[in-house]
């Protein structure tokens, strides 16, 4: 199922498997630090097999195909735009993801700035004057052209490592981005 040569995922939410048959003593949760060890060491071995700048473009289409995915399996699609974002927000903070706001949104434009506050991925971690969030950015992109249809480009433009305390993203159009 994973080592066959594709031009296209095959990601199916079914992949996830039932965590309660198997996992029946240690249930569906773990360490943030477990979660980020994976996640920080995949990197580092792809930033040494290609480059920082790939490294960031496979986390994003990851993310990408993750938020979509996810929206697929966990989403009312026949949700208004502000009940969608509720949803949303419910669904990260109940598994433990983050805490997602809306700073602001321009409905006609389908322009945005989303904040997540307690972000799995670099909540805690030292400053680097950089922004990590990639996979973040990849997740809200195909979470939104899930459900409404359109594109987005996502971009991180605060980080709690660039010395904010919440991950700040600008989310545009594709067209317009």
């Amino acid at each position: 199922m994973f080592k066959e040569v594709r031009t296209q995922p095959m990601f199916d939410w079914s992949m996830i498997g039932d965590i309660k048959e198997g996992r029946p003593n240690l249930g569906a949760t773990m360490d943030v630090g477990v979660y980020r060890l994976m996640q920080f060491t995949l990197r580092d071995i792809l930033i040494k097999k290609f480059s920082p700048e790939i490294a960031d473009q496979l986390y994003y289409e990851a993310g990408e195909l993750a938020g979509t995915e996810f929206c697929k399996a966990l989403i009312n699609k026949g949700n208004s735009f502000p009940e969608f974002i509720k949803e949303v927000q419910a669904l990260l903070s109940g598994l433990k993801i983050g805490i997602l706001r809306v700073e602001k949104a321009d409905m006609e434009k389908s322009e945005f700035t989303l904040t997540v506050a307690e972000d799995l991925d670099c909540s805690g971690l030292p400053m680097s004057e950089e922004t990590i969030c990639t996979y973040d950015e990849g997740f809200i992109a195909g979470l939104l052209h899930e459900f409404t249809g359109t594109r987005f480009k996502v971009k991180e433009v605060d980080c709690w490592c660039s010395g904010d305390r919440v991950c700040r993203f600008e989310v545009k159009p594709e067209a317009s981005a």
